[in-house]
C-alpha cells in the first residue's frame, strides 16, 4: 500500500482542536466484552490520550458529557459501495450517472454512513472506477465529511463477469473507466493490478465467482481463475497490500484462498472443506446476512430484473445456515453489509442478523471493530477505545450487549477527536 494513501486514509477530519474530556455512562471493551462505569476518556488532538476514572476535567479540556450512553469504539464496515449509483430496477443506472454525479452521490452516502456511527469503511468497488479514490481523498482532505475509506477503485472482472455493468449495452461499448478492471489471462491481472495501484487504490477487489446482482453471471460459477487471482495477489503484496476476493461459490471461495486473498466478501454457498480452509488459512469470511430480506422485499415490489430476485432467494438461507456453522467452527468472521444494495446509513441493521445466526452481540460488536480493523490492517489504530488509537467512538442509549438493536440508532459520533453528532 503506498504510504502517501495510507497516511490519506487514516488523517482524521475536521481535525480536532485541543483536547476533550469524554465522561462514558458505560464503556466497553470490545476486547474482553467488559463494560466499564465511570470512567472518562481524554482526546488529545486525533487520538486517545488515557482512559481513567472520571474525576476533575484537566485545565485546557472540553468535557463532553456522554454519561447517558453506553460508549464504544466507532464502527466499521467492510463491504460498502459508497462511490455508486446505487441499486433499482434499472440495470442501466450506472451508465446513466455520470462520474460526477456519482462522486457527489458518494458524498451524500458518505456523511449519512459516518453519522449512522461508521467511522471506517472499506469501499469495495464502484462501476465508475476510481470515483472511490476521489471521494477518500475529498474526505482526507477535509473537503465532505465521511468515515475514512480504504478502496479498491475498480472490480477485477472476466469480460461478462460479475463485476461487469452486463444488459445495458455491448459490454465493449461501455465507457473505459466502466472497464478498467476487466481481465482476461494473468498477465493482464497483473497489468491492471498495478494500474489500480498506480491510480490510488488501498487493496484489490477480485470476481472470483458470478454475482446475484449482475446479469448473465451465477454466484455457484467460478470466474477470475486461480492463476489470475496469484497474479493479481503478487502485485498487491509488492505494494504492501492484499486482496479481497468476491465469491459466493465453493469452488470460486477455495480458489481463492489457495491463490493467497485475505478476505473472502458473501461467501453464501461456501462448504464445509471451504469453512475449514477459512478456519486454518485465517481467512476472513465477510457474510452480508442482512440485505437478502431487503432485495427480496424492496426488489420484489419495485421490480427488479427476476434474475437478481431469483439468485438472491437461492443464497439468503444459505448463506445464513453456513454463517451459523462458520460461528460454530471458528472461522475468522468480520462485518460487511454491501451497503448501496439497501439505502446507506442503515448498515447496524445486520447486527441483529449476525446474532439471530449464531453470533453473541459482543461478537457481533467485536467483528465490526477490532476483526474489521485487523482485516484492513490497523488494529494498532483503529478497533478499540484505547491510548495511542484514534478518537473513533460513538454513543448509543441502552446496552448493546442486551440489545444489539440499539446500535440502529447512534446519538452521537467522534471521528479521530472531532465530534461530527
Amino acid at each position: 500500500m503506498r504510504a502517501l494513501a495510507l497516511a490519506a486514509a487514516l488523517v482524521a477530519t475536521p481535525a480536532s482542536a485541543g483536547s476533550l474530556y469524554v465522561e462514558a455512562g458505560k464503556l466497553l471493551d470490545v476486547e474482553t466484552g467488559v463494560v466499564a462505569h465511570g470512567q472518562c476518556i481524554l482526546v488529545e488532538g486525533e487520538k486517545v490520550a488515557r482512559i481513567e476514572p472520571c474525576g476533575t476535567t484537566p485545565d485546557g479540556a472540553e468535557r463532553v458529557d456522554w454519561s447517558a450512553y453506553t460508549v464504544l469504539p466507532g464502527l466499521i464496515d467492510l463491504h460498502t459501495h459508497l462511490a455508486d449509483a446505487g441499486q433499482d430496477a434499472d440495470v442501466a443506472l450506472p451508465l446513466k450517472t455520470s462520474p460526477q454525479l456519482t462522486a457527489l452521490n458518494g458524498a451524500h452516502n458518505a456523511k449519512i454512513t459516518l453519522e449512522a456511527g461508521f467511522t471506517t469503511v472499506r469501499d469495495v468497488g464502484t462501476y465508475r472506477g476510481l470515483t472511490d479514490v476521489a471521494l477518500r481523498d475529498a474526505i482526507d482532505r477535509g473537503l465532505v465529511p465521511g468515515p475514512r475509506m480504504f478502496v479498491a477503485g475498480a472490480y477485477l472482472t472476466h469480460p461478462g463477469g460479475g463485476g461487469e455493468l452486463n444488459g445495458v449495452v455491448p459490454n465493449d461499448q461501455l465507457p473505459i473507466d466502466m472497464r478498467l478492471g476487466v481481465l482476461t489471462g494473468s498477465a493482464e491481472a497483473a497489468e491492471k493490478a498495478t494500474f489500480l495501484f498506480d491510480n490510488g487504490v488501498d487493496f484489490l477487489k477480485i470476481l472470483a465467482t458470478g454475482a446475484v446482482l449482475a446479469i448473465g453471471t451465477e454466484p455457484g460459477e467460478p470466474e477470475v481463475t486461480e492463476d489470475e487471482m496469484r497474479a493479481a495477489i503478487a502485485v498487491a503484496e509488492a505494494r504492501g497490500s492484499y486482496a479481497t476476493a468476491h465469491a459466493h461459490g465453493a469452488e470460486g471461495i477455495k480458489a481463492a484462498i489457495r491463490a493467497g486473498v485475505r478476505s473472502i466478501e458473501h461467501a453464501s454457498l461456501i462448504d464445509e472443506e471451504g469453512l475449514r480452509m477459512a478456519r486454518d488459512h485465517g481467512v476472513w469470511l465477510v457474510m452480508d446476512v442482512f440485505n437478502g430480506d431487503w432485495i427480496d422485499e424492496v426488489g420484489t415490489r419495485e421490480g427488479w430484473p427476476e434474475e437478481y430476485l431469483r439468485k438472491n432467494r437461492e443464497t439468503t438461507q444459505i448463506q445464513r445456515d453456513n454463517f451459523r456453522r462458520a460461528v460454530e467452527l471458528g472461522v475468522p468472521l468480520a462485518f460487511g453489509s454491501d451497503s448501496g444494495v439497501y439505502p446507506h446509513g442503515i448498515n447496524a441493521r445486520q447486527f441483529a442478523y449476525m446474532v439471530a445466526n449464531g453470533m453473541t452481540p459482543a461478537q457481533a460488536i467485536r467483528a465490526a471493530t477490532l476483526s474489521a480493523a485487523t482485516v484492513v490492517g490497523h488494529a494498532d489504530m483503529l478497533g478499540s477505545i484505547a491510548p495511542g488509537k484514534f478518537a473513533d467512538m460513538i454513543a448509543v442509549e441502552g446496552d448493546p450487549l442486551a440489545n444489539v438493536r440499539v446500535l440502529e440508532s447512534v446519538a452521537h459520533v467522534m471521528k479521530g477527536g472531532a465530534l461530527v453528532k
